[in-house]
C-alpha cells in the first residue's frame, strides 16, 4: 500500500449527477458513485449503522446488544444520493457532505483510493 504522503488528488470531476473521478499525482484513477462513497462513510454513527463498532464489556469482551428499533428513511434518504460538497482535510483527506445532509466523515487518500477496503 501506498504511503499517502506519495500521491495527492490532482483532479475530481463530476461523472453524470451522482458520480466523481479522482486523478492522483501518479496518474491512477478511482471512480466513485455518491452512493458507494455514502455507504463507505468512515464516521462513528456510519461506522456503528453498519455494526462496524461493537460496544463491548472491557472484563469479559462481550458485546452488548443491539436495541430494536424500526429503520425510517427521512425525505433525503429516499431520493438519489448526491455530493453537495468536498472540502480538504489538512494534507490527508477530504470531507464530504451529502444530499442526504450528513457531513460528518473524513475520508483518508487511501480510502478514496480503495486501498483500505
Amino acid at each position: 500500500m501506498n504511503d499517502s504522503l506519495t500521491y495527492s488528488p490532482t483532479a475530481i470531476e463530476r461523472i453524470g449527477e451522482t458520480g466523481i473521478e479522482i486523478t492522483w499525482s501518479d496518474g491512477e484513477k478511482t471512480r466513485w458513485t455518491a452512493q458507494q462513497l455514502r455507504d463507505a462513510c468512515p464516521c462513528a454513527t456510519c461506522r456503528e449503522k453498519h455494526g462496524k463498532i461493537h460496544g463491548g464489556d472491557e472484563d469479559t469482551g462481550a458485546t452488548q446488544p443491539k436495541p430494536i428499533g424500526l429503520p425510517v428513511l427521512s425525505v433525503a434518504e429516499a431520493q438519489p444520493t448526491r455530493i453537495e460538497g468536498m472540502q480538504p482535510v489538512g494534507t490527508y483527506g477530504y470531507n464530504i457532505a451529502f444530499s442526504d445532509g450528513h457531513n460528518s466523515g473524513i475520508f483518508t487518500f487511501p480510502r478514496l483510493r480503495r486501498e483500505d477496503s
